[in-house]
């Protein structure tokens, strides 16, 4: 079969479009035959091995999973002997990210509990955009503890996970305000934001109004700005954004958290089949929905990870295998 293969750290000119060896379905494996697969902000981790701390759980010299992939949709191909609930021909998503990556392949292997069927009412590559993405901002607004009525903040609202995080949080019924730039303000807006922040044109540092729940997703704002923008009993939730921010939140939230009522966290997002039931509902009730921004073909991936690092896509990246 094809794959995308990966034999050190580097840029995007070190993916390899090669034959491999077809995987085989062990006893509660399912074979999968991919038709789609999408990149997310960790792929660029994976691919650059930056920051260095992130080797230490995907390689220290040079990539621990040659083939990288974490969201796929497929049909299933083959199924194990201890394999009850999914059989050949069945549409399939899932998040491959805790079974060892691999979806930038025409087949890969998982274990029954990483998939669910496909949402009924989404092409493959649509699907595909939806796992490790629609996860964070899931899992993120959970962790923040999310109630019908709350104010809800999502700083990055434009992204693969930002647009996931504005849909979610209204379909929990939240009043959401989006922080995005001029060119995306509308869509902000058409994923249900209540409200919208243009970022060049007002200054988040000097926003008065208060939240209930900071989902932060992309750039970077000090924790102070965050922190002052809380509601007495707030909860802040760090899923994305720079290095800076990022060092910043798992260093320092903890203290701060302890030095008033306002919490602020990280969120490492993890693949979770019930989750993922669950963001299957919402989309096929039409609360929720993946955005597109490029479409690439497998063979053009290196050219998709350069549009993806240039850091302006809307929504997601999609690899059509």
């Amino acid at each position: 079969m094809k794959a995308i293969v990966q034999a050190q750290y580097g840029p995007p000119e070190v993916l390899q479009l090669k034959n491999v060896e077809k995987p085989t379905a062990l006893a509660n494996q399912v074979l999968i035959k991919v038709r789609a697969t999408s990149l997310n902000k960790g792929n660029i981790v994976l691919l650059r091995g930056k920051p260095f701390l992130a080797r230490l759980a995907f390689g220290l010299t040079k990539p621990k999973f040659a083939v990288q992939g974490g969201d796929m949709a497929g049909v299933v191909e083959a199924v194990g002997k201890d394999v009850q609930h999914f059989k050949a021909g069945d549409e399939v998503y899932g998040d491959m990210s805790a079974f060892g990556w691999g979806a930038f392949a025409e087949y890969v292997t998982v274990p029954e509990t990483g998939i669910v069927l496909k949402p009924r009412n989404l092409s493959f590559e649509e699907a595909a955009a939806v796992p490790m993405a629609g996860l964070t901002g899931l899992q993120g607004l959970k962790k923040g503890n999310i109630k019908r009525g709350d104010k809800v903040l999502i700083s990055g609202a434009s992204g693969g996970v930002g647009t996931f995080a504005v849909q979610i949080a209204k379909a929990y019924g939240a009043f959401v305000t989006a922080i995005c730039s001029t060119r995306n303000v509308e869509l902000a807006h058409s994923l249900g934001a209540d409200e919208v922040i243009d970022y060049t044109q007002e200054d988040i540092t000097d926003h008065e109004e208060q939240y209930d729940l900071i989902i932060a997703v992309n750039g970077y704002y000090p924790l102070s700005v965050y922190k002052r923008a809380l509601r007495p009993n707030g909860r802040y939730v760090m899923v994305g954004g720079s290095d800076k921010q990022l060092n910043e939140a798992m260093f320092f939230a903890p203290w701060l958290s302890m030095t008033g009522n306002k919490k602020m966290t990280t969120l490492l997002q993890r693949a979770n089949q019930t989750d993922l039931e669950e963001l299957k509902k919402w989309i096929e009730e039409g609360k929720v929905k993946p955005v597109i921004d490029a479409s690439y073909p497998l063979h053009d991936i290196q050219q998709a990870f350069r549009y993806l690092e240039e850091g302006h896509a809307k929504g997601k990246v999609v690899i059509s295998v």
